[in-house]
């Protein structure tokens, strides 16, 4: 018998135990079912004993299994109750939605309609990378984007839930020989200077993933850029530069500029709700909420066929991280 069984897998263990079905505890804890399988399977180990039993048509807890229950009950009881004693319920929670447009601040306006009681304080700064550190030191409580992008160290202080796939896109400007389609074929870019936040430390998972998608297809990535805050400067240097912009189909209105979808293949940017790793807070619970009732009703983590994505984001789109 271990000394130490990680209240995770207990919970894990708690929910299939209520459902008796994987597919319904996963969804109750927000986690992906692969994930929670795999929960069940490391604590079987640590226990070594088999806490369910597992056939097409259903899942029942075995002797072991009804034995556990209670005590794991009573742990996560006790560990709720610690959790609750110490959380700052009472402030509001600062969400870094990035910018007034896309996936984040959809989630934001659901969550304050359902959700009136609390208090969510927007901050429009984009970039993951830079909201990472912030919350890991507890300046911030919730951002949103793509994980893979982060360095493993920070990732593991962190915990995301996965929102949305969104469909990239590129601005141009209206005059451009491109700006005539509705949809631009990645080839048609081969050739042309695309801007994607290189040189701004806070957005290197946008830089990242750019450098991916533009990889053998002749795209070039625009030269390093002074971080650039704030929507009516972005809007200002935009223009200014006369770039054409890689950026997501819900993006920002720009003067003189238009978005047109990528397609063949169609690129994907990975979104996920992110925070601190054990922070807990009422209105954390209401975002993640929010954010599953958007993503099934729009069916936002549907992959489409003929889709780009890379392995590493498709891995961790797959299996939440609590």
């Amino acid at each position: 018998m271990p000394q130490d069984l990680e209240p995770r897998l207990l919970r894990a263990f708690a929910a299939v135990a209520a459902e008796l079905h994987f597919t319904r505890a996963a969804a109750r804890l927000y986690v992906a079912q692969q994930a929670l399988s795999r929960d069940i399977r490391r604590l079987e180990r640590e226990l070594g004993t088999e806490l369910f039993v597992r056939t097409t048509r259903q899942v029942t807890l075995t002797a072991d299994g009804e034995r556990l229950l209670p005590h794991a009950r009573r742990v996560l009881d006790a560990q709720d109750a610690l959790a609750a004693a110490f959380a700052e319920t009472d402030r509001p929670l600062l969400f870094d939605v990035g910018a007034p447009v896309g996936t984040a601040y959809r989630v934001l306006n659901h969550v304050r309609q359902a959700a009136p009681g609390l208090e969510f304080v927007a901050r429009y700064l984009s970039g993951l990378t830079g909201a990472a550190a912030e919350m890991i030191t507890g300046r911030l409580d919730v951002s949103s984007g793509r994980v893979a992008g982060l360095d493993p160290s920070l990732r593991a202080d962190l915990a995301h839930q996965p929102v949305r796939y969104e469909r990239m896109a590129v601005l141009l400007r209206d005059d451009h020989p491109l700006a005539s389609l509705t949809e631009v074929p990645l080839d048609a870019l081969a050739g042309e200077t695309l801007y994607a936040g290189a040189g701004n430390a806070a957005t290197a998972e946008w830089t990242d993933l750019a450098a991916r998608l533009f990889t053998g297809r002749g795209i070039v990535m625009a030269d390093p850029f002074p971080e650039i805050a704030g929507q009516e400067e972005f809007v200002r240097v935009v223009r200014k530069q006369g770039w054409s912009v890689l950026a997501s189909t819900e993006f920002l209105t720009v003067p003189g500029m238009v978005v047109r979808p990528l397609v063949d293949p169609v690129p994907l940017s990975p979104i996920s709700l992110v925070w601190r790793r054990g922070f807990t807070h009422p209105g954390l619970d209401a975002l993640r909420t929010a954010a599953a009732q958007l993503a099934t009703a729009e069916d936002w983590l549907k992959i489409p066929a003929g889709s780009w994505l890379p392995e590493t984001d498709r891995s961790l789109m797959g299996s939440n991280c609590r």
